[in-house]
């Protein structure tokens, strides 16, 4: 479960030179992006400490998670909105978890491929 504090404790949409991403300026709009994300790092907590941990569990909660950055997606660019959803993928990986569900391709591109089966 430290992994979830440690992903909570690390600064969040800052410029990252490794991946060219230039971070968010304004420091107001980056604290409330790093909160909604570190929300989403609580819910995955709590899936994985549920005892019954399943994998539409944590897609519920990533699409619980994307809902909240509703308010704020319209003034995001793209790769702001490519950094919340890098952040999603390392919760993923941090449970396991291979797909979202088409959760992270609705909130990027407003549409989701149908699951294979």
């Amino acid at each position: 479960m430290t992994k979830f504090e440690e992903f909570k404790k690390k600064e969040k949409f800052v410029e990252e030179s490794a991946s060219f991403y230039t971070g968010v300026a304004d420091p107001k709009i980056r604290s409330v992006l790093a909160e909604k994300i570190n929300k989403a790092a609580d819910d995955f907590r709590a899936v994985a400490e549920s005892g019954n941990p399943t994998d539409k569990k944590y897609q519920d909660m990533i699409e619980i998670g994307l809902s909240r950055f509703s308010d704020v997606k319209m003034d995001l660019d793209t790769e702001d909105r490519e950094r919340v959803c890098g952040y999603f993928e390392e919760l993923m990986d941090m449970v396991g978890l291979e797909s979202s569900g088409g959760h992270l391709m609705m909130f990027m591109y407003g549409f989701s491929l149908p699951e294979s089966s």
